[in-house]
């Protein structure tokens, strides 16, 4: 069993540094990026889940979600990954994602 404790730690970092940002700096695209994060690690997840299934995008719920949106569909990820290069790709794109949002 691989420890995730890095990745849900990322992926929590950056959802309470969504829920704390200003809502200004959220519609100039701090939402936008964690939505297109969250939909990867979704996807990511599916694909491992269900190897060959049609994965499906997480929707787009407004950007007062979009933090919640990051912690589901990390800690989903943080459930299925296998082996620590897996998780140390996961808290790379999490950590890029945040200094792109800008919180």
């Amino acid at each position: 069993m691989v420890d995730t404790t890095r990745l849900t730690q990322a992926v929590d970092h950056f959802a309470d540094r969504l829920r704390a940002a200003p809502q200004s700096r959220l519609q100039r695209g701090a939402a936008a990026e964690a939505l297109a994060l969250a939909r990867e690690l979704a996807q990511w997840a599916q694909v491992l889940e269900a190897p060959g299934g049609e994965p499906r995008e997480m929707p787009d719920a407004g950007m007062f979600a979009a933090a919640d949106q990051v912690t589901v569909a990390g800690h989903d990820l943080a459930l299925v990954v296998t082996t620590d290069d897996e998780v140390g790709e996961a808290v790379r794109l999490v950590e890029e994602a945040r200094k792109r949002a800008g919180v």
